[in-house]
C-alpha cells in the first residue's frame, strides 16, 4: 500500500520498524535511516529473522537529521508517502522542513526542544500550520504513548464518557527492573533534561510552576502496584488544555524509585546534568552529553527487563448523564513480553506501537487532513481499536478515583 521512511534507529525506531513489518498490508516498503547506518542494518536483519513471513521490503540508509539538504535528497531518492520521525526532538524542525521541501507527510512522537535550552513546547511546530496546510500535507505531532495514546484516551473520555472534563490526570508508572544501578528508559539526554526541569501543571486558566519533583502522592496503578508518583511538566498538557477548554486542572505524574532519585541528585549536584559547555583539555564538552555516552543505551536494557508499565488518564467532570463522574482509561505492558516479540523493553514498545498506528491511520485516510495537528483532534475510536489489535490492550475502570 505505502512506502514509509523511518528516521531514527534507537529503541523506539526498532519497535516502529518491526511493527510496520508486522503490518505489511499497509507498510509495503520501509527505509530505516539514521546517522549510524549499522544500527539500521541490525534492525533490518532482525526483521528478517523475527518476521520471516513479512512481505515488507526493508532498506537502510545513513543520514544526518540536522542537515535539511541531506534529508531532502534522501527523501527525494526514496520517495516515501510519509516520514516517521523517531530521532531526537532537537531535529523535529529540520525534518519538518525537509518534508515540506519534498512534499511528504510527517509524524513524530515528541515535540521540538532546542539543544541549548531545557524547554519544550509546541509553539515552534504549531507555527508550521499554514505551510503544511497550503502544501496539502499533514503533520501529526506527539504520536507516541505520552504524548500520543494519552491524548487519544482523553479524546475517548470526551467522546464516550463526559460532556465536560474538568480535571485531568495523566499517570505513567514503570514498575520494571532492568538490573542496572542507574539507567534511563529512553534517551538519557532527553530524559534527564525533562526530570531536572521545573514542573508545571494547569489550574484555573494558568500554569502553576513547581520545583523539580516537589509534588508527589501514592497512586494505585491497576494490575501493577501502588507507587509514589511525582508531578512533571509534559507536552501533551499544552495541547489538551487548548483543545478541551473545560479542563480546570491538568497534571502529569510519573513514578521514580528512591535509588533513581538518589543517583540523579548526586549527578545533578556535581554538575553532570548541566547542558552548559565546559572546557576540558582544550575542548568544549557538555556534561550531560558525556553522561549520556557512559550510561547504558536504553535499547540495551531490554533483554533482562522484568515487570510492567501502566500508563493511563483519569478524567473527572460531568458525565453524559449530567452527573459527576470519574473514569480511568489505561494500558498495562509487560517488559518481558515485548522483548520476546520485538527485542525491546516496554517503554520503547509503548512509544513505537502508537507511532506505527498513527502512520497507518494517516495512510489509510482515517486521519488525514492538511495542516499540523495533535492526536486528540481526531476520532479516537480507530486508534483504540488498533491498540487492542497491535499489542497495547486498552482497559477502563469506572467510579474509582485513583489520583486525588
Amino acid at each position: 500500500m505505502s512506502r514509509v521512511m523511518i528516521i531514527g534507529a534507537g529503541g523506539v525506531g526498532n519497535v516502529v520498524a518491526k511493527k510496520c513489518a508486522q503490518n505489511d498490508e499497509v507498510f509495503t516498503e520501509i527505509m530505516i535511516a539514521s546517522r549510524t547506518k549499522a544500527k539500521c542494518d541490525k534492525i533490518a536483519e532482525e526483521i528478517k529473522v523475527t518476521f520471516p513471513r513479512s512481505r515488507t521490503v526493508v532498506t537502510t540508509a545513513q543520514v544526518d537529521a540536522d542537515d535539511v539538504p541531506q534529508l531532502a535528497a534522501l527523501i527525494r531518492e526514496y520517495a516515501p508517502a510519509m516520514v516517521i520521525n523517531v530521532a531526537l526532538p532537537y531535529q523535529d524542525l529540520t525534518i519538518m522542513d525537509a518534508c515540506l521541501e519534498t512534499g511528504v507527510h510527517y509524524l513524530d512522537t515528541a515535540n521540538y526542544e532546542p539543544r541549548d535550552v531545557a524547554k519544550f513546547e509546541y509553539s515552534w511546530q504549531w507555527a508550521y500550520q499554514d505551510r503544511f496546510r497550503e502544501a496539502g500535507l499533514m503533520a501529526l505531532l506527539g504520536c507516541g504513548f505520552d504524548p500520543g495514546a494519552t491524548n487519544v484516551f482523553t479524546a475517548h473520555h470526551a467522546k464516550h464518557h463526559f460532556q465536560e472534563i474538568q480535571y485531568l490526570d495523566i499517570v505513567d508508572c514503570n514498575n520494571g527492573n532492568h538490573g542496572k544501578a542507574f539507567a534511563t528508559n529512553f534517551n538519557p539526554e532527553i530524559n534527564i533534561r525533562e526530570i531536572t526541569a521545573n514542573g508545571r501543571y494547569w489550574e484555573n486558566g494558568d500554569w502553576v510552576e513547581t520545583q523539580p519533583l516537589e509534588i508527589s502522592q501514592d497512586i494505585y496503578y491497576p494490575k501493577v502496584q501502588t507507587r509514589k508518583s511525582f508531578v512533571l511538566y509534559h507536552e501533551e498538557l499544552e495541547s489538551l488544555v487548548k483543545n478541551f477548554p473545560t479542563i480546570r486542572r491538568a497534571r502529569f505524574w510519573m513514578t521514580f524509585g528512591e535509588a533513581y532519585i538518589k543517583h540523579l541528585s548526586v549527578l545533578e549536584a556535581v554538575g553532570m546534568t548541566s547542558i552548559e559547555p565546559i572546557d576540558f583539555r582544550g575542548q568544549k564538552v557538555i556534561p550531560l552529553e558525556f553522561l549520556k555516552a557512559v550510561l547504558p543505551a536504553p535499547e540495551s536494557l531490554a533483554e533482562n527487563y522484568t515487570g510492567q508499565t501502566c500508563i493511563g488518564v483519569q478524567a473527572k467532570g460531568i458525565g453524559k448523564d449530567g452527573r459527576e463522574k470519574v473514569h480511568f482509561v489505561y494500558n498495562v505492558c509487560d517488559h518481558a513480553e515485548t522483548y520476546r516479540e520485538v527485542q525491546a523493553q516496554a517503554v520503547s514498545y509503548t512509544t513505537g506501537v502508537p507511532a506505527m498506528i498513527g502512520a497507518m491511520l494517516m495512510l489509510r485516510g482515517d486521519w488525514m487532513k492538511p495542516g499540523v495537528y495533535n492526536v486528540e483532534e481526531f476520532d479516537p475510536d480507530p486508534f483504540v481499536a488498533a491498540m487492542n489489535r497491535w499489542g497495547l490492550p486498552v482497559d477502563e475502570l469506572a467510579g474509582i478515583e485513583l489520583v486525588k
